[in-house]
């Protein structure tokens, strides 16, 4: 499917939608995607069976009572366009496209920032609250040797105290592109104390969140946006945790949703260092003691060698000789890179076994790489 810009209405029929079924999140999905958009449930509502057939009684119900959620949900886009807020439907080619692969994944996001959600590598650091000086270190220590390592990475996380700000903060001071995943709308910032930060990620990287202005940070909101850490990351990683916390529950939700998982061990007995020790004995997390460790693991190792090469005034100038099918596929990734196979297939008018026979040797010879959620990246 190939993503373009939302018009306002199918923006304003999602976000309504968000407020008729706001807790059930898989079901509103798959309502989405059996109409095809927003804009068709809305408008065929009084006779949704014509075009759903199997539609719930509950589901008739609620969609002849939407008066309510469009009067919020148009309130919500005056709000978002007086404060430089986007709000990117499922749809939308800024979306995360990781995420956008979570059967749970919401409908509609809101967005203040300037950073690319679909960077080639995105990564969530998660953990305790009640950061150690030595989990502080861990993190300056894991950022600072990953940006020597791979130059643009995404780096996500909650923006809580402890491990969530220090990831933030290593993160901008390394010159990367941050964003924190709220558990409230963006009228707000919670914890107040991280305004400062929160202001400068706006600046490089952003804030993001599922949730309407006026919304307040719950407790189950802040369990709910960790599945947003995760889904739209690459691969997480718990830096401390306690025996019980709510990096344990990102680090489950990313293996649930097969991302990489990956933990630092600490010291025995050390309370914040029980449930990383727990998920490395339990095979919840693979252990990692650097950013080598994790570069090795995710085999990340091209970022590196490019810019060991850069270094020696040497340039990737030309691709190995490519056939004039495999040029056809270079060409549409210039166009547009990282592309899932289907609308290469579409674009190319290759057949998909064939397409995906060449693009494993296109891989081979280095010049594209299977990436997270099937895409392919162009390597130059």
């Amino acid at each position: 499917m190939q993503y373009s810009p939302i018009s306002s209405k199918e923006t304003l029929y999602a976000m309504a939608l968000t407020r008729m079924n706001y807790f059930n999140l898989t079901a509103l999905r798959g309502l989405y995607e059996a109409a095809g958009n927003a804009t068709a449930i809305m408008e065929n509502r009084r006779n949704i069976r014509d075009i759903l057939p199997d539609a719930s009684p509950r589901l008739v119900e609620q969609l002849l009572r939407m008066d309510e959620p469009l009067r919020r949900a148009e309130a919500e886009m005056e709000y978002d366009a007086a404060h430089g807020i986007t709000p990117l439907t499922i749809s939308d080619n800024r979306y995360p496209q990781r995420l956008r692969e979570c059967d749970d994944a919401p409908l509609v996001l809101f967005y203040k920032g300037n950073g690319d959600l679909n960077q080639q590598r995105t990564i969530s650091i998660v953990g305790t609250r009640h950061c150690t000086s030595y989990g502080q270190d861990l993190v300056r220590r894991f950022i600072t040797g990953l940006h020597q390592l791979c130059p643009r990475v995404l780096v996500v996380s909650g923006l809580a105290y402890g491990v969530d700000i220090n990831a933030h903060r290593q993160a901008l001071a390394q010159g990367y592109e941050t964003v924190g995943v709220l558990a409230h709308g963006l009228d707000d910032l919670y914890p107040p104390r991280h305004r400062q930060t929160a202001d400068e990620m706006v600046e490089n990287g952003g804030l993001l969140t599922e949730y309407f202005t006026m919304t307040q940070p719950d407790k189950v909101n802040f369990v709910r946006r960790n599945r947003i850490v995760a889904g739209m990351c690459d691969a997480s990683i718990l830096v401390e945790s306690a025996a019980k916390g709510g990096g344990l529950i990102t680090m489950r939700i990313a293996r649930e949703y097969n991302r990489d998982t990956f933990a630092f061990p600490g010291a025995v007995g050390a309370p914040y260092s029980e449930g990383c020790n727990s998920l490395i004995r339990d095979n919840g997390a693979q252990l990692i003691t650097s950013a080598q460790d994790f570069v090795d693991a995710m085999g990340w190792n091209d970022d590196a060698t490019l810019m060991q090469a850069k270094k020696q005034g040497i340039e990737r100038q030309i691709f190995p000789q490519l056939s004039a099918e495999e040029q056809m596929v270079v060409n549409c990734l210039r166009e547009q890179n990282d592309q899932q196979i289907n609308m290469l297939t579409v674009k190319t008018n290759l057949p998909i076994a064939r397409l995906s026979s060449m693009l494993f040797e296109l891989e081979m010879k280095g010049v594209v790489r299977n990436m997270a959620g099937g895409t392919y990246h162009l390597m130059m």
